[in-house]
């Protein structure tokens, strides 16, 4: 008997995989401005700083101890560690460690992290192909439009379901990066989109733990396969992603179809990426960033009775962990987030060891945090209130935190919390040489020069 379906499906949709695949196969290297290119290095440095930073977590243990049961080929850099293993191992194992730090880039209309799973499979395809820096700027900036735009298709639906939006459009843009980076023509990257589209990877019930970050390596490494699989002529659907049981219908109620196409070619997503100056979610952002305009007006932990935190229903649904139990956990409490915004005047990673977290006066100060929802302040603001132990009251309103599009990190600030993350693992000559790598990615001959100088 035929079941009734909530959403009748739309049996007319655009030819949505072969349109992409067409543009990512066709579209002229460099076909965008200069600042676009230069947001395309801004990810990629970004995204490596991270990765590199986590290479030490027990997260990126375990990941290797489990790849190494494979008995691996070294093919690939793992980022930050001296072990090299077969690409697709790598892209896993860097997409893990990118997004373990909560640190990563973040694509602020669908809160996609969209480096983790492109650039971590780009990287190792690259290295083990010794191909072109060049090579790997046109795929991250394709395969991110990709994973983006796809995002804006079915955002916030998806997500709202119960979706890891990251990992769910990821493998997405990790496969049609990674076609373009093989040169596949426009039926190949359509086969390989279409093999990606049955790889959704991502649940948002693993938010605060290790498989969060798992995500984006999934994605890495399932993308990276279906681009390897549809070279070797492995067939998928051609509307996989567009039919009424494909990708899009299947995982979203929402589809708006011209997100995927309009101004393709001209606008590109990766320009409206934004990078973190800390280590947690987004949403958290303005709330941190108030607290450190409060101890900047001179406000001290010791002087507070409460904190009064107003925030959009999204906060506190995301990240009202009152009581974490580890640095993991914190990353979801806006609470410690603030406390630690007011405490430290930042919140990096090191804000958000295990040790921190539980330390008494933090869980003393973030108890008094009292946060409520107010759906009239954006998902992109906080309201906070310093109510001090002799009455005072200090009032901070952030409309828009560091970091954001409209107040975003500077080159410098990029390479200076680049360096926070990269020098306790490879030391600081060894850093400093990344970092003008990166900058350099597009006149690079050979990724295995970088690649090398992320080993430690």
């Amino acid at each position: 008997m035929a079941r009734n379906t909530q959403v009748p499906a739309d049996h007319n949709a655009p030819a949505i995989t072969r349109i992409l695949a067409e543009y990512v196969a066709k579209h002229p290297s460099r076909g965008w401005n200069d600042a676009v290119d230069h947001e395309a290095h801004r990810t990629f440095l970004n995204w490596l700083g991270c990765a590199v930073g986590a290479a030490k977590h027990e997260a990126a243990d375990a990941a290797i101890a489990a790849v190494n049961e494979l008995q691996p080929a070294p093919q690939a850099t793992i980022a930050g560690r001296s072990e090299r293993v077969d690409m697709a191992s790598a892209a896993l194992v860097n997409g893990i460690t990118s997004h373990t730090f909560d640190f990563d880039d973040t694509h602020l209309k669908t809160i996609i992290h969209p480096a983790g799973p492109v650039a971590s499979a780009l990287l190792a395809l690259a290295e083990h192909k010794g191909m072109g820096g060049r090579e790997v700027v046109d795929a991250l900036v394709l395969g991110i439009d990709v994973a983006c735009r796809l995002g804006n298709l079915v955002y916030p639906e998806h997500y709202d379901r119960g979706w890891h939006i990251t990992g769910t459009t990821g493998m997405l843009g990790a496969a049609a990066g990674c076609a373009r980076l093989l040169k596949l023509d426009a039926q190949q990257t359509q086969m390989a989109l279409g093999i990606a589209a049955s790889q959704p990877i991502g649940l948002r019930e693993q938010f605060g733990t290790m498989t969060k970050p798992f995500h984006p390596g999934g994605a890495a490494r399932a993308g990276l396969m279906s681009a390897l699989l549809a070279a070797k002529g492995f067939t998928a659907s051609p509307r996989a992603l567009e039919a009424p049981r494909g990708w899009a219908q299947v995982v979203s109620t929402k589809t708006a179809w011209n997100e995927a196409t309009d101004e393709l070619g001209e606008r590109f997503e990766i320009s409206f990426n934004s990078y973190k100056p800390f280590a947690c979610g987004i949403v958290i952002h303005p709330s941190i960033d108030a607290c450190v305009q409060l101890r900047e007006r001179g406000v001290r932990p010791e002087q507070v009775e409460r904190i009064e935190l107003k925030v959009h229903s999204l906060v506190l649904e995301l990240t009202g962990k009152k009581e974490p139990a580890d640095g993991l956990q914190g990353k979801f409490s806006v609470y410690h987030g603030c406390a630690a915004g007011l405490t430290f005047g930042r919140a990096g990673e090191d804000e958000y060891h295990d040790d921190i977290v539980t330390r008494p006066d933090m869980v003393a100060l973030r108890r008094k945090v009292v946060a409520t929802v107010d759906n009239s302040i954006d998902e992109a603001s906080a309201d906070v209130t310093a109510v001090l132990t002799n009455g005072e009251r200090v009032h901070i309103f952030v409309e828009h935190a560091i970091g954001s599009l409209q107040k975003p990190m500077t080159d410098a600030m990029l390479e200076g919390k680049f360096s926070s993350l990269a020098e306790p693992v490879l030391g600081a000559a060894k850093t400093k040489q990344l970092i003008a790598a990166c900058w350099g990615l597009g006149q690079a001959s050979d990724l295995r020069a970088l690649a090398a100088l992320a080993r430690p």
